[in-house]
């Protein structure tokens, strides 16, 4: 019954990989935009997709050198630093997944501490209307 049900679940893997295969942008070839820090993925579809690198986890503080030998992987579902033990999944690229969700979580914190002269307006223009809604006044229990 073992072998049957490990058949049966290896069927399945191989089917979903093939539609995988099918369904999934790959890439045909990736490199290092060393003047702009970028990495510039083409996909088989002909797009190109450009990162810049300090969004992707495990290439903030990378070497130029280190980023450079990005390989794209077999069937171009991945690509990978041998040197920096990084791989990261294309299909993943594409939906702007850069990395762990704890890597993503970090990377929307430092974004919610930016500040620019119109995230200073947009402040300003809310305080005018008397600031932000008590948490109690927006629905929610306050803390």
């Amino acid at each position: 019954m073992e072998k049957e049900k490990f058949n049966q679940q290896y069927d399945s893997a191989v089917k979903a990989g093939k539609r995988a295969q099918q369904t999934e942008s790959r890439a045909v070839a990736a490199h290092y935009d060393k003047a702009n820090n970028r990495l510039i993925v083409e996909l088989q579809s002909g797009v190109i997709l450009i990162v810049p690198c300090t969004l992707i986890q495990g290439l903030g503080k990378a070497k130029p050198e280190q980023i450079e030998e990005v390989k794209v992987m077999p069937r171009g579902a991945a690509l990978h630093w041998d040197n920096l033990d990084v791989q990261m999944s294309v299909p993943g690229l594409i939906a702007g997944i850069f990395g762990t969700r704890r890597w993503m979580a970090e990377l929307g914190r430092q974004g919610g501490r930016a500040t620019s002269e119109a995230k200073r307006a947009a402040v300003r223009e809310n305080g005018k209307k008397g600031g932000r809604p008590r948490a109690k006044e927006r629905g929610k229990k306050a803390s």
